[in-house]
């Protein structure tokens, strides 16, 4: 026989105070462990969302990043002539990029910080269709111009519409603002491939990737073993989105772990919280635990029942923590990627199976600080209470 629920709910909330402890430690708990997740799973969402389906990054074979990879003008030719790519008219829809990592002031006097700035090609808008300018106009080819993405703009000092900034050995002039709908793009600068490549003092027709626009998202394993089976050009291909996850990696496996470690540490203190509480319960209650067993209600009714109240408080805990983590959702805030070594804004990011990880791990609280109380109550001495009456 199970002891009713209701009696459950009525006894939390004859103890309201003690109650009100354990929610209060649990809701903080809940809120903190969601909000770093939501950390981690908005840089990792910031940069996957560079990829697209149809797009695949080419790099010198052996290169991990960008930014250790140097591609020949003539192992370009090899890529644009490559028939999986798509073609606008004759003219395939490929953009050999360089980058760089300048130095620039943060808005508001903050200090400084790394931005990347990517050489583009003039073809980079149709292979990227995602990107799009919202004021101002594209650069052009062969001038000390730049576009900046929505998140450099609000980040950095001097990068608004129609100013100069000085980086590396040139002048540059913002001429258009372009959003990349929250990918990492959003967080960099764009100037022309052959100008940058000048400003940095770097040789004339050298590049260290390829962004590539397939005529469809099946013709890249194609693409791969055609590029790995030539001898001249020592090109290796990866999917645009896969590049893009696996340099989301380290940020997001470091946020993941201390994100955590702090909710563990402070779920301890929160399981403490709850088994206060149901010990106090029990010593309380010692009377009421000897009518039930008394009338009938077995040991085990006994444990179910304290338990149970315990994961009915951690769960009004969890709701609580859940609704204090929403607010957080959307907010911008910024790090360095480990892998560019450059400034990356990205937004908080809290889906429904975070919440429902947040209620889980609340439940599990309540489930760790309410079985030890329940199994005292449920080995307490009834004929020896009984005659105490």
């Amino acid at each position: 026989m199970a002891v009713p629920l209701a009696y459950n709910i009525r006894s939390a909330m004859q103890r309201w105070t003690s109650s009100l402890v354990a929610i209060i430690g649990i809701a903080g708990t809940v809120a903190v462990f969601i909000a770093m997740l939501a950390l981690a799973r908005g840089f990792k969402a910031t940069l996957v969302s560079s990829g697209l389906p149809q797009n695949a990054i080419v790099q010198q074979s052996g290169a991990d990043s960008e930014m250790t990879s140097v591609i020949a003008i003539d192992a370009l030719r090899v890529v644009e002539d490559a028939p999986q790519v798509a073609r606008r008219g004759t003219e395939p829809l490929v953009s050999a990029e360089v980058v760089v990592i300048a130095n620039l002031p943060l808005r508001g006097g903050t200090g400084d910080a790394n931005v990347q700035m990517r050489g583009v090609s003039e073809r980079v808008l149709a292979v990227r269709d995602n990107v799009r300018v919202t004021a101002g106009r594209f650069l052009r080819p062969g001038l000390n111009e730049v576009v900046v993405g929505t998140n450099a703009g609000r980040a950095y000092a001097g990068l608004d519409l129609g100013a100069s900034v000085r980086i590396g050995a040139g002048t540059w002039r913002v001429v258009g603002l372009f959003d990349a709908k929250g990918s990492a793009f959003d967080s960099e600068i764009w100037a022309d491939t052959s100008v940058l490549n000048g400003a940095y003092q770097r040789p004339p027709g050298v590049f260290q990737s390829v962004t590539t626009r397939l005529r469809s998202a099946g013709d890249f394993p194609a693409f791969k073993a055609m590029l790995e089976r030539d001898p001249r050009a020592r090109l290796q291909a990866v999917r645009e989105a896969d590049y893009y996850e696996a340099q989301s990696h380290t940020v997001t496996t470091l946020i993941t772990v201390l994100g955590g470690l702090v909710a563990v540490v402070m779920g301890l203190g929160a399981v403490l919280g709850a088994l206060n509480t149901m010990y106090s319960a029990v010593a309380e209650r010692s009377r009421e635990i000897a009518v039930l067993r008394a009338l009938g209600f077995g040991g085990g009714s006994v444990v179910m029942a304290f338990v149970v109240e315990s994961m009915w408080i951690a769960l009004i805990g969890g709701v609580l923590g859940c609704l204090l983590a929403l607010p957080v959702n959307g907010i911008t805030t910024g790090t360095i990627n480990w892998q560019t070594f450059s400034h990356l804004a990205f937004a908080f990011r809290i889906t429904p199976d975070l919440l429902g990880l947040g209620l889980a791990f609340a439940v599990l609280m309540g489930l760790i600080g309410g079985v030890p109380p329940a199994i005292r109550a449920a080995r307490a001495n009834v004929s020896r209470t009984l005659r105490s009456l």
